[in-house]
């Protein structure tokens, strides 16, 4: 299977959206459904990476599934606000880049220099 980009991402993802969704929740209530999909993400891994141990309600949970979940929320709500998630992301990496190029590479506390 051939790696799928950013943008093809998007399309497929809007593409299902006029032939299986029939619509586009509207972006508060997507807002809402990308925030549930973070919190389920974060029960997954509080569970398996965390102190917390599972439930059995917790066990239908499986880490790639809530990843896609947020991944699908995110790229409907920039589908319907009209933002290219590839020259957002490239513009944001530069933006690190300028900004914490030295920053890490400094920090005592994760490079073990201190």
């Amino acid at each position: 299977m051939a790696e799928l980009t950013i943008k093809e991402a998007q399309n497929k993802v809007d593409q299902w959206i006029k032939t299986h969704g029939v619509r586009y929740f509207n972006e508060l209530t997507n807002m809402t459904i990308l925030t549930e999909e973070v919190g389920e993400l974060a029960r997954v891994m509080a569970r398996t990476y965390g102190e917390q141990s599972f439930k059995e309600s917790d066990k239908t949970y499986n880490l790639p599934d809530e990843m896609a979940d947020v991944l699908w929320v995110l790229l409907c709500l920039a589908n319907q606000t009209g933002v290219d998630l590839t020259a957002a992301f490239e513009k944001n990496l530069e933006k690190k880049t300028n900004r914490d190029k030295e920053r890490h590479k400094n920090n005592s506390k994760i490079n073990g220099n201190g």
